[in-house]
C-alpha cells in the first residue's frame, strides 16, 4: 500500500511467556518517536465510527491493545504529494501495530470487535480543553470519498 506522506507504521513484537505477553508500543530511543504530549485510552463499540477529524499541531500514535479496529486516514492537505490518498489499517489483537498519523491528515476508526476494542493514543501534544486542536467532519458525509460500511465479497 502506498502510504500517505507522513504516515508511519511500526509492527509490534509480542513477547509471550507462561504469565502472558508483553509488547512495547513507543520508545523515545527509536526513530518513530517525536515527542510526548500525553497518553490516553479510548474504547470503541462494535460497528461505531469515531471520525473524521484532524489536528493542526498534534501527531497521533495509535495502538489497539484489545480487539480490532479499522483505522482510516485521508490526506486533504493542499500541496501534499499524496493529496486525495486513503489508507486503511486493520490493527489490534490479530495485527499488533502502531500507526502514526501526521498533523493535517483526517483520520478515524471503526470498532470491529464485539462488544468493544480498546485503543491507546500517545499524541505529541496534551489535549487543551479550552482550545482543542481538533477539526471534525461527519464520518458519513460526502466531504471525504470513503464508505465506512463493511466490504463483503
Amino acid at each position: 500500500m502506498r502510504l500517505i506522506k507522513g504516515i508511519r507504521t511500526k509492527p509490534l513484537r509480542m513477547i509471550p511467556d507462561e504469565r502472558g505477553r508483553l509488547f512495547e508500543m513507543l520508545r523515545r530511543d527509536e526513530p518513530i518517536f517525536l515527542r510526548f504530549g500525553q497518553v490516553y485510552c479510548t474504547t470503541i463499540t462494535f460497528g461505531v465510527v469515531k471520525g473524521w477529524h484532524y489536528h493542526k499541531k498534534q501527531i497521533d500514535n495509535f495502538v489497539c491493545v484489545s480487539g480490532m479496529i479499522k483505522l482510516v486516514a485521508y490526506d486533504s492537505r493542499p500541496g501534499s504529494a499524496t493529496k486525495g490518498l486513503i489508507n486503511e489499517f486493520f490493527i489490534g489483537t490479530h495485527n499488533p501495530m502502531l500507526v502514526q498519523v501526521p498533523a493535517g491528515v483526517y483520520h478515524g476508526f471503526k470498532g470491529l470487535t464485539d462488544p468493544e476494542a480498546v485503543v491507546i493514543n500517545i499524541p505529541t501534544e496534551p489535549y487543551h480543553h479550552q482550545r482543542p486542536d481538533e477539526y471534525r467532519l461527519d464520518p458519513h458525509g460526502s466531504e471525504i470519498p470513503y464508505d465506512w460500511n463493511r466490504k463483503d465479497g
